[in-house]
């Protein structure tokens, strides 16, 4: 039989993920500290707590201060709860039904153009930032490279 390649992951020893509840007590502490943050901002440019927890918890994760073993299991189950958090916005557009048959079409429309921009913008802010990092600091990096650096 032809032996099978070992994968590089196979031959470092698998770390143990934080227990539970380490995990919520990280975004825990993570939301407190947006909590605090987010009244610092002027009142014609409120931001929500939780987008300052995203930054917080992504700059974290990005500087390697916080691996994503510390967060991953709960993120996960966190994530795997979106549809049910969505229920009631399925249920209030329901009981507004009379709305979307006045202005379905330009809500529809609005929501094309507003996704198909965000896109856009998105893409190009990404294509600004790569050409950034490899002008400015004078460095390529790939996927492969930056994967075999978090496991070291």
């Amino acid at each position: 039989m032809a032996q099978q390649p070992t994968s590089p992951k196979s031959e470092t020893p698998t770390e143990k993920p934080a227990p539970i509840l380490v995990q919520m007590s990280i975004f825990a502490v993570i939301l407190f500290v947006s909590s605090l943050i987010s009244p610092l901002f002027p009142a014609s440019l409120p931001v929500p707590t939780p987008v300052i927890g995203i930054v917080i918890l992504y700059t974290l994760l990005a500087t390697h201060i916080l691996k994503l073993r510390h967060v991953e299991k709960f993120a996960d189950f966190m994530i795997s709860l979106i549809a049910f958090l969505f229920v009631p916005a399925g249920v209030q557009l329901a009981a507004n039904l009379d709305i979307l048959k006045a202005q379905g079409i330009q809500i529809t429309i609005v929501v094309l153009i507003a996704t198909i921009v965000m896109l856009v913008l998105v893409s190009y802010t990404a294509v600004g930032l790569i050409w950034l990092r490899q002008h400015l600091f004078h460095r390529q990096h790939t996927v492969e490279q930056e994967s075999t650096q978090s496991t070291n």
